[in-house]
């Protein structure tokens, strides 16, 4: 029979036992409660040992579980998908022996959560259009294109004409994404860009800012919508857990440290 681990999602600060509504990864129904240690927590499920699938319904129940938590505690420091603990005692001891690291980061992130914002164009064939326009230099391989007839310089001169549009787009979408950006400078802490799908998005940056914020950040959103309603379409989400500002680990052998 395969033991039974503790899968950690997050540490929170509180002398209380705790459960939580949201089900654990693994079987329906797996009870989420804390494991603690002199007024620190970490938020845990129970899980085998081995056999943890990287698979989008266990990233998703990770975050829910996070978020549950999130509801109820002003300070939530995500660990990172994948930490598994063979027993409580050792991440009783793993807290004890990070506990000045641990209490920190959650002075450091108190009411602090993520805002999300992806934004893609609309019409690319008109922004295609825009980086002709605004680029001597592709216009100019263009007239050399329709001269050349079928050989090795044509498709050498094709090939160079897409290189360029490639690195006008990026710059393009750093540009139009910056103009967002500073829509919210006065609201957020600090700002990381996220890597893009497609040509399309030109904007996936998370936002740390603090919790309580979201008829600022509804406001904001709406106006950029208006202004921007026939250019591009937004998609935002707030409260998220700062993944992408707190990037903690626990590694299997930390726990035998």
């Amino acid at each position: 029979m395969q033991k039974d681990g503790k899968y950690v999602y997050c540490i929170i600060a509180t002398d209380c036992d705790s459960s939580f509504a949201s089900a654990g990864i693994g079987e329906p129904g797996n009870l989420v409660t804390t494991i603690g240690y002199e007024g620190l927590c970490m938020v845990v499920s129970n899980h085998p040992l081995s056999g943890l699938a990287l698979k989008s319904e266990n990233i998703l129940a990770h975050q829910k579980v996070i978020e549950e938590v999130m509801k109820e505690y002003n300070s939530v420091i995500p660990v990172r998908f994948g930490a598994i603990a063979a027993s409580p005692d050792e991440i009783r001891n793993l807290l004890a022996r990070r506990y000045s690291e641990f209490s920190d980061l959650l002075k450091c992130f108190e009411n602090k959560v993520e805002l999300n914002i992806r934004a893609t164009w609309k019409n690319m064939p008109e922004i295609y259009k825009e980086i002709k326009k605004g680029n001597p230099e592709l216009r100019n391989i263009r007239k050399r294109v329709n001269k050349l007839e079928e050989s090795e310089l044509k498709k050498n001169e094709i090939v160079g004409a897409g290189i360029l549009v490639e690195k006008a787009l990026m710059q393009k979408k750093e540009y139009e994404s910056e103009i967002i950006i500073d829509m919210f400078r006065k609201l957020v802490f600090e700002h990381k860009q996220i890597k893009t799908n497609g040509d399309e998005m030109f904007m996936n940056t998370a936002f740390l800012v603090n919790s309580g914020r979201e008829v600022e950040i509804d406001n904001i959103m709406s106006d950029i919508g208006q202004q921007y309603q026939n250019r591009c379409d937004f998609v935002y989400t707030f409260p998220l857990p700062i993944f992408n500002f707190v990037n903690l680990s626990i590694f299997p052998e930390a726990w035998e440290t």
